[in-house]
């Protein structure tokens, strides 16, 4: 049976890595930040340019298909996931690393239907890695494919989290706990590339064991979540059960085990949902 989406898909690695090939060159030049939520909460000119390059390509060839972009629902687009094809953009994920040149940035596009993951495509600008997967048919980094680590023993694991944005000092109160008792399970350590769409990529790959973070958004995940998943990984959500794309809370592993051992030690809190009515 023919691939319904294999056109979607081939159209979103190309676009990808036409993206990728903007961002590399703007971190040639001096870049102009900008702020949105708060003072560490960045954009850059270039996010809106790649975001837009990706909408018009896709736009191009799927016209009635919708959109769900970092910087479109920054500009006060709203944040739904419908039943309809619906693109997910993030198009600098790290705007923070590609802000002071370190060295992970990536383009990530999941592509839904009927809220379901259909494909999701990440590419690491600055390594040259493509990583993609496909509902059902693996996921690969170069065309090589990915399986998640076998690592069971939480002691032997290494796992990934970031401290987002947010500055409340509850929040951060709540992050450093949780990263304090995953460093004393103990475990190997805990480690981040600055970029979710990256860590998911690195638990699919078994360089790490898991990745876990409360404040994301759905953009930052949707991508890799499908890479996770036909790696061979689990998802859940941080205070157990399914994860929940518009919830901005995840974990990430290798084994439903080890992500088990993970939720009791994670002091979990609910961020306002991505699409959640916004406030009057």
């Amino acid at each position: 049976m023919a691939d319904a989406w294999k056109e979607a898909m081939e159209l979103a690695e190309k676009t990808a890595r036409r993206a990728g090939e903007v961002v590399c060159a703007a971190l040639q030049v001096e870049r102009s930040v900008m702020t949105k939520s708060c003072s560490v909460d960045l954009v850059t000119q270039t996010d809106q340019q790649v975001e837009q390059l990706i909408i018009q390509s896709v736009r191009d060839k799927f016209p009635t298909h919708r959109f769900i972009g970092e910087e479109s629902v920054a500009a006060g687009e709203p944040c739904v996931l419908s039943d309809e094809p619906t693109w997910i953009i993030d198009p600098i994920d790290g705007t923070t690393n590609f802000v002071h040149a370190f060295p992970f940035v990536a383009v990530s596009i999941g592509f839904s239907v009927n809220k379901q993951m259909e494909f999701g495509v990440v590419f690491s600008c600055l390594e040259d890695k493509m990583y993609t997967a496909r509902r059902g048919g693996g996921a690969f980094c170069n065309g090589e494919r990915l399986q998640v680590s076998s690592q069971e023993d939480i002691q032997q694991a290494m796992v990934c989290t970031e401290f987002g944005s947010s500055r409340d000092p509850e929040v951060v109160e709540k992050i450093f706990c949780s990263l304090r008792a995953v460093l004393s399970i103990p475990t190997h350590g805990v480690r981040g590339a600055g970029t979710a769409a990256i860590n998911m990529c690195l638990v699919a790959s078994g360089c790490v064991e898991a990745y876990y973070e409360i404040g994301i958004h759905v953009w930052d995940i949707a991508a890799g979540v499908l890479l996770v998943t036909e790696a061979g990984g689990v998802l859940m959500d941080v205070q157990g059960g399914p994860v929940d794309l518009m919830s901005r809370r995840v974990l990430a592993a290798n084994s439903p085990a080890l992500a088990e051992r993970l939720l009791q030690e994670i002091h979990s809190f609910c961020p306002i949902r991505d699409d959640a009515a916004p406030s009057l």
